[in-house]
């Protein structure tokens, strides 16, 4: 049950009950047994048997605390040199810290439970990664920590290997990896698939769905806007969209050169071509699964993916009958896969004849989607590592 992953303020408005008056009943209590669940969670807070602390050393620490466990940081300013956070969940007390004053060494590790969130993207950040992982073993030889978990975001390529002898499996001392992208090594026992997520290195925000973001018309019918690699299917995308003039009824934008770093200008534009849009074009990139995916699911504009698996390690086992983006396809993921661009005049010609009231429903049931599949993750998350670290379970 999820039912812990409902604020209170979700509730007072709740955009799927819009309509459906019957369900006004049903929402009541929902209310109040959320009600009662916080009082009672609130009674027992002295009971939780796990003390986690969580190291955010890469940006997709964000994208855990505040979009899949609903966190808050103090202070709010993204800028700030230390920021923290705190919950129960579960049997669980979360701590979580980031920030540049993050330094092995110079902060009070105050839980006997740590999870490291490290970028395994390059080589420097492998460096920079692995002088944590030399941080976390000192603590755990010198028994000031008990337990390591790590969030990791991988090479987009699945070349993972440097992390493996570090793997409790491999004689080292991690316990749980969870790990982005289709890695081949994902077993659901101790390596688990991560969603990238939305880019909060850009300052992606946690987006509250709203009424007109529901049922407003939305201008465009579709977006693309992102680098263009030379000899890439993202040229091939631009072409058909230039043939038959469906670039007219598209917010297109594409640029040669990939920037990190968004203007304010830019990054309004991207977030509005997100809202403006029914649905986002997803090329593949250097991996399949791409911000661009979550982010669109954040606005309600429903994702079209090329569904191709990109060169390299990724899923490469007979494990992976679904890849690429076996986690999002497990899930149920209502998006549109295609394997073809030249699929896509014939996806936007039944867009024109879709009615709004259709479109909305459609929204509904992403937003529905997505939503639920944070709340998953947060779960599976709380549970794996509380039947791994505590006492009496296994691990």
């Amino acid at each position: 049950g999820f039912t812990d992953h409902v604020a209170l303020g979700n509730e007072e408005w709740n955009p799927w009950d819009v309509d459906e008056k019957n369900q006004l009943a049903a929402s009541q209590q929902r209310y109040e047994a959320n009600l009662k669940m916080i009082k009672y969670a609130r009674s027992h807070v002295e009971q939780t048997s796990l003390r986690v602390q969580i190291w955010g050393k890469a940006a997709i620490g964000l994208y855990l605390w505040q979009h899949i466990f609903g966190g808050h940081l103090e202070p709010a300013d993204v800028t700030a040199q230390w920021r923290e956070g705190s919950q129960n969940a579960g049997k669980t007390y979360f701590s979580f810290l980031t920030g540049p004053s993050v330094v092995p060494g110079y902060f009070s590790v105050e839980a006997e439970h740590v999870v490291l969130v490290l970028n395994g993207r390059e080589p420097a950040k492998i460096a920079y990664a692995t002088q944590w992982l030399h941080y976390a073993q000192t603590l755990m030889e010198s028994r000031k920590i008990q337990h390591v978990a790590v969030v990791l975001l991988g090479n987009e390529q699945c070349n993972n290997a440097w992390i493996q002898p570090y793997l409790k499996r491999n004689g080292g001392f991690v316990n749980l990896l969870f790990v982005t992208y289709d890695y081949a090594f994902v077993n659901e026992e101790d390596i688990f698939q991560w969603p990238l997520g939305v880019a909060t290195y850009r300052n992606f925000p946690v987006v509250e769905p709203s009424w007109s973001m529901l049922h407003d018309p939305r201008s465009y019918l579709c977006n693309f806007l992102g680098t263009v690699y030379k000899n890439s299917s993202r040229e091939t995308l631009i072409k058909i969209l230039k043939q038959d003039g469906l670039d007219k009824l598209c917010w297109i934008a594409a640029r040669e050169q990939w920037q990190p770093q968004e203007t304010n200008e830019s990054f309004k534009n991207y977030q509005d071509a997100l809202l403006q849009s029914d649905l986002t074009l997803c090329p593949v990139g250097i991996n399949t699964e791409c911000y661009r995916i979550y982010e669109a699911c954040s606005y309600g504009s429903l994702p079209v993916i090329e569904d191709v698996m990109t060169p390299g390690d990724c899923g490469n086992s007979s494990a992976y009958h679904s890849a690429p983006l076996q986690l999002l396809k497990t899930m149920g993921a209502p998006f549109i896969f295609i394997k073809n661009w030249k699929e896509l005049p014939a996806i936007l010609e039944k867009e024109k004849k879709m009615s709004l009231q259709e479109k909305i429903q459609r929204r509904k049931k992403l937003l529905e989607w997505y939503r639920n599949f944070k709340a998953w993750m947060r779960q599976k998350f709380i549970n794996t590592l509380e039947n791994s670290f505590l006492p009496g379970d296994k691990g």
